[in-house]
């Protein structure tokens, strides 16, 4: 069964239960806020969050949803972002609050339909009920998770904070708050099985720390890795 939905494409992937600020400054995007916001009360107002695969989305002064730079094309598989706070500024642009809220695979995208992209989308599934191996992968992911976090955070404070026990709401809280490639994430986002991506994310905590402690081990201040050289 398909459904029909906006679609905002961006250089990020949404999951489900995070939360995504966004400042909407574009015409297209402004008319895709009114329109969420004048819909019936109990009316679903989401949207979908898809990221882009190559290319850039950037609309003429006045003009349609017609991709900037050349053609853009996004990812197969997005998730919605459910509007939970607007705020209206005086330029006409609008700051919004949004939360991920359930994952889709793109069927189809129409440019035409409306200011805005719109998509004809497929739900994917998540799981209900209790799974004795995701519960054993979490355990071991919160571990490394929180290794990971004593290697790119100053602050050991910051280590104290409580993690999910729940397996699939874990999955998507690391694959959203590791430092990973935007390629990475959407390979996360798209494993349908939560034991499967937490056993993605292990494979990638444990590489992404071994890069860290490598890099740590360098006999030089880590500023003067990231300064371009002092010109001769």
């Amino acid at each position: 069964m398909t459904a029909r939905l906006p679609v905002f494409p961006l250089a990020t992937v949404l999951f489900p239960g995070l939360v995504l600020p966004l400042h909407i400054f574009e015409e297209r995007y402004r008319h895709l806020v009114r329109d969420l916001v004048g819909r019936p009360e109990g009316m679903p107002r989401e949207f979908g969050v898809v990221a882009i695969r190559s290319g850039w989305e950037v609309a003429p002064a006045g003009g349609r949803a017609t991709p900037g730079g050349g053609e853009v094309t996004l990812h197969e598989v997005g998730c919605t972002a459910e509007l939970r706070q607007v705020t209206e500024l005086d330029d006409g642009g609008f700051d919004i609050v949004t939360v991920g809220r359930r994952r889709f695979r793109v069927a189809g995208v129409d440019r035409e339909a409306a200011p805005y992209l719109t998509a004809d989308v497929e739900w994917l599934p998540e799981p209900t009920g209790p799974d004795e191996a995701a519960e054993l992968l979490a355990a071991r992911v919160i571990a490394v998770f929180r290794q990971y976090l004593g290697l790119i955070r100053d602050d050991p404070q910051e280590l104290s904070e409580q993690l999910p026990e729940d397996p699939t709401v874990l999955s998507h809280l690391v694959a959203a708050t590791a430092v990973l490639t935007v390629a990475d994430r959407q390979r996360l986002l798209a494993i349908d099985d939560t034991a499967a991506r937490l056993r993605a994310e292990l494979r990638l905590l444990n590489r992404e720390s071994a890069l860290l402690r490598q890099v740590r081990a360098v006999p030089v201040p880590l500023s003067e890795l990231a300064s371009p050289p002092a010109p001769n």
